[in-house]
């Protein structure tokens, strides 16, 4: 499949064509063509393709969107097979690649206000490209759609109900970047996504932390809008938000001024009066102090994010530098991991100075024997909405999957050692129900869970045994026991929290507390039906509780045994008014490296 991709800013535009292939890695695809357009003036603009600068005579973002036909026809690359463009903000209606028409375009304008040098110049490109290309499917990939997954205690401020219910909170942005560095950090490393934590540093002009865990964004450091967090070029990053009042008190100024001095006249700009690194560090080695300060600052705010997502994860096994800063600057990736060898992250100096990127590399720099690993990669934002826009084009099934969905109640799953501490040595648990699991049962037993709130009585055992004892609970139940459980796929037990498990013999203090992540069990041949793999992404649609209420983000778990049904907890279940039987229909919506 070949496709355009288009990123366009106030006074730029990028493309890039690719031809991809089914099931290619992130670091396949090849790129058949790569260009850009910048310094629009009335005599022209400046132009680069596949590496080579030129002068053209167009003098706005329309001329050099209506040449881009020309551009490839000289290049013989072939018919475009569909148009894709990097939009900003899609707010909470766009959680993955879509088809653009009419609504959608009124819808992403409406959002606006929240992207205002970003979302206008998408929109102005989008236009344009349609009038180019009318007859070929355009799709807009979303930098905020990676970052949906965050929870609510991430994205909601403390702030009044009814300027959340207004639309205030936080969003986070690059999650393209984010999402592919992920991806390709997994591939470099020979592991699973969905079995890793990472943090992403995308350090260019603009920048933001984003903490994965297990394949799914968990938080990122920008906010309701690009301004918050990471110290960037132009903007200033997280600041207190009394400054507005001080400001229009104390020099006068206005919301609009302020607003755009943090957007356009902060950060680097604001500290050194310059934006580029590379100028700041050769200022600093010649002992500007601004500059110095400046670099001090920028490594110390990423610092701060990092030992942040680490602990918000309950650990971290990866970290990755991208962006222009991150890619380029050695010393500032040694600043940045410098003072983080209490997490395991220590740099190898000569791997840190070696760096080679070239075919998509993501070399390990990290020093040897050093428990996190740290990476470096070129970040591929047009590839990755290309490898998006792939997958949303695939072929779906004929028609949407039922399947039945089952609530499953608080439950443990006990190791040999749990059962022999809390019903006495060599005990043996009476199996009392099968269950629609092939090879599992309910036992007659059962089990206390004790916390440091409160405690809850008859939770049920379900076998066989395991390797390590996994305890599943809802968020409700948490804050009844007092602690914080995360949601996480079945066996995922590393840096889980402790409970008491008691039993009529005694009891034993365990990890392996979790909400369990909603899921589905399906056997090899309906899988394959549907065209699923293990480990797919989907959502699921409720369409029969008259709440019109969508499950997203479930994954699929292919077994030859399995009985195909969705596992939901109580909680899940109270939301969308499931008291019985229930069904719903699967909406396929990607693959989970």
């Amino acid at each position: 499949m070949r496709i355009l991709v288009f990123n366009a800013g106030s006074s730029s535009l990028k493309l890039g064509v690719y031809h991809l292939r089914a099931g290619e890695s992130l670091q396949a695809g090849q790129q058949a063509l790569k260009g850009s357009f910048d310094r629009f003036t009335p005599e022209g603009c400046d132009m680069q393709l596949d590496g080579i600068k030129r002068h053209m005579p167009f003098r706005d973002l329309a001329q050099a969107t209506a040449a881009v036909p020309d551009l490839l026809a000289e290049a013989e690359l072939g018919a475009i097979d569909a148009v894709a463009h990097r939009v900003a903000h899609g707010g909470e209606a766009f959680t993955k690649p879509t088809l653009i028409d009419d609504e959608m375009l009124t819808q992403v304008a409406a959002l606006t206000p929240l992207a205002p040098l970003h979302n206008p110049a998408s929109l102005d490109a989008i236009r344009l490209a349609r009038e180019v290309w009318p007859n070929l499917p355009q799709w807009a990939v979303f930098d905020t759609s990676f970052h949906l997954t965050n929870p609510a205690r991430a994205t909601s401020y403390a702030v009044p109900q009814s300027w959340r219910k207004a639309g205030l909170r936080r969003f986070g942005f690059h999650g393209t970047s984010h999402k592919y560095v992920a991806g390709r950090a997994a591939e470099a490393l020979g592991q699973p996504l969905r079995e890793l934590r990472i943090i992403s540093l995308h350090l260019g002009n603009g920048a933001s932390a984003c903490a994965i865990a297990r394949g799914e964004s968990i938080d990122s450091s920008m906010g309701m809008t690009p301004l918050e967090g990471l110290v960037m070029g132009t903007r200033s990053g997280d600041i207190d938000p009394g400054v507005f009042g001080y400001l229009q008190r104390v020099l006068g100024l206005e919301l609009p001024q302020i607003e755009a001095a943090l957007y356009r006249e902060s950060g680097l700009l604001g500290l050194t009066g310059a934006s580029d690194m590379r100028d700041i560090e050769a200022r600093a080695a010649q002992g500007d102090v601004d500059a110095q300060l400046a670099i001090n600052i920028y490594a110390y705010r990423a610092r701060k994010y990092i030992g942040a997502y680490a602990a918000a994860m309950g650990g971290l096994d990866a970290l990755v530098f991208t962006g222009g800063i991150g890619e380029n600057s050695a010393s500032m990736r040694r600043r940045i991991c410098d003072g983080l060898e209490f997490i395991g992250l220590k740099l190898d100096h000569d791997r840190n100075l070696a760096v080679d990127l070239s075919g998509r590399a993501a070399p390990q720099i990290q020093a040897y024997g050093a428990r996190v690993n740290v990476l470096v990669t070129e970040t591929a934002e047009q590839l990755m909405i290309a490898h998006e826009v792939a997958g949303a084009t695939k072929a779906q099934p004929p028609a949407p999957l039922q399947i039945p969905i089952a609530v499953s109640a608080r439950h443990v799953h006990l190791s040999r050692a749990t059962v022999d501490a809390i019903f006495g040595p060599g005990y043996e648990l009476t199996p009392e129900k099968p269950l629609r699991q092939k090879g599992h049962w309910a036992a007659r037993e059962r089990v206390r869970l004790i916390g440091p709130k409160g405690e809850i009585g008859n939770v049920a055992i379900l076998g066989p045994l395991r390797d390590r004892t996994q305890i599943e609970i809802s968020r409700t139940d948490g804050f009844a026991l007092g602690v914080d459980a995360p949601v996480r796929q079945s066996g995922a037990l590393d840096g889980t929290p402790q409970i008491r498990i008691a039993g009529p013999a005694g009891f034993q203090d365990t990890d392996g507390l979790i909400i369990a992540a909603r899921h589905i069990h399906m056997n090899r041949r309906d899988a394959e039906a549907a065209g699923l793999s293990d480990g797919a992404s989907v959502d699921v649609s409720l369409p029969e509780t008259g709440r019109g209420l969508t499950f997203s983000g479930v994954t699929v778990r292919v077994s030859e045994a399995a009985h195909t049904e969705m596992h939901i907890d109580t909680d899940e279940a109270n939301a969308a008014g499931i008291s019985g039987a229930a069904e719903g229909a699967i909406i396929v919506r990607g693959i989970v490296a």
